[in-house]
């Protein structure tokens, strides 16, 4: 099993934790339409106002996003199904900052190490290191002491961006393909086979077929009137 592989595993065991702080940065008002309309199916309007307040705020400074980006393409290399950016994962990785407060610290201290650890050990900070330098500052937290009765912050922030990123990415369209999951097939069904039903003398009367399901519909979102009744 490669490393990737065994991240896979490791994803499908874990769930990422929570974080975030607000700010009163503001993002442009067609962006914001734009996010939310991707989850607009299935939203109240008190989740719908809820998403719009945190996609209208700005938690992670240009620099900290910067450095978390790269950081994520650290834990989970480009493949030929997709990338951390293409998946959404910076992104994904920001509303949680701002949807779980008690994440916010545990992140920005996180960073702040990675660029206080190479500032004193390369005399630059993470975003700037080679490739091989920001891997040998992510193995001295990336392989806790298992017999440590707790670990240090720094440990526990790279748990927790790992956590995130792998959330992020294989919950995305670029991650499920990565796993294979197929999930419910959708197909059509129009009734019985007629050989089943000439062997048991049966048959549809064809006056009631239109009525049963019109499948020239099957694509279509159902609506709900304020009453719940079904109008389409």
């Amino acid at each position: 099993m490669n490393r990737r592989d065994s991240i896979r595993s490791l994803f499908l065991g874990s769930m990422a934790g929570g974080l975030a702080l607000e700010s009163c940065v503001t993002a442009p008002e067609q962006e914001i339409n734009e996010k939310i309309w991707q989850y607009q199916y299935g939203r109240t309007p008190k989740e719908a106002a809820y998403d719009e307040k945190l996609l209208s705020e700005q938690f992670f400074e240009n620099t900290e996003k910067n450095t978390l980006t790269r950081l994520a393409n650290l834990i989970l290399p480009p493949t030929e199904e997709g990338t951390i950016e293409q998946a959404g994962v910076p992104d994904f990785i920001e509303f949680m900052a701002k949807d779980f407060p008690s994440m916010q610290t545990p992140l920005r201290g996180g960073l702040m190490w990675l660029d206080n650890h190479c500032n004193r050990t390369y005399g630059k900070d993470f975003i700037n290191c080679s490739e091989e330098e920001q891997h040998q500052v992510l193995d001295l937290i990336a392989y806790p002491d298992p017999k440590a009765n707790e670990q240090k912050q720094e440990v526990q922030f790279f748990s927790l961006m790992r956590n995130l990123v792998l959330t992020g990415y294989f919950t995305s369209a670029q991650g499920i393909k990565e796993l294979g999951y197929q999930g419910n097939q959708p197909n059509v069904w129009d009734g019985v086979p007629e050989d089943v039903l000439k062997e048991h003398g049966m048959s549809y009367d064809e006056d009631w077929m239109p009525k049963f399901v019109d499948q020239s519909k099957r694509n279509d979102t159902a609506v709900w009137d304020e009453d719940g009744n079904l109008i389409s």
